[in-house]
């Protein structure tokens, strides 16, 4: 990396919802920047923790044992092997921190296909 990340202007280069984008890695990690929009699918991911930070907008993070509500500059980790389900009724941005090569959906046969950005 030679310099800063802007997100916002890695955000504005795609619009689809649910397919992260790399934008920078850390120590094995990727780090992504994501646009989502309605509920994805109940998911766990057995080896990792899922961590979820909110940059415009509201997430709630289904949890077999009640909800975790977000809006802007707040964070949670979903402990590995833990489902969920984020759902989201208006456009929500998120950064994502993960194991590089960690499913999306804790498959990989059904997992979105992460590019750089």
């Amino acid at each position: 990396m030679t310099g800063p990340v802007n997100l916002a202007s890695k955000l504005a280069l795609f619009s689809e919802h649910w397919s992260p984008k790399i934008v920078a890695g850390f120590n094995g990690n990727d780090i992504m920047v994501v646009k989502v929009k309605g509920e994805f699918n109940w998911h766990s991911h057995p080896d990792t923790d899922d961590f979820f930070l909110v940059l415009k907008g509201r997430l709630t993070i289904k949890l077999r044992d009640g909800d975790v509500v977000l809006g802007p500059g707040e964070m949670y980790v979903v402990p590995k092997g833990v489902e969920h389900c984020p759902v989201a009724e208006e456009e929500t941005h998120l950064l994502l921190i993960e194991p590089a090569g960690t499913p999306n959906t804790g498959d990989p046969a059904t997992a979105a296909t992460k590019v750089h950005v």
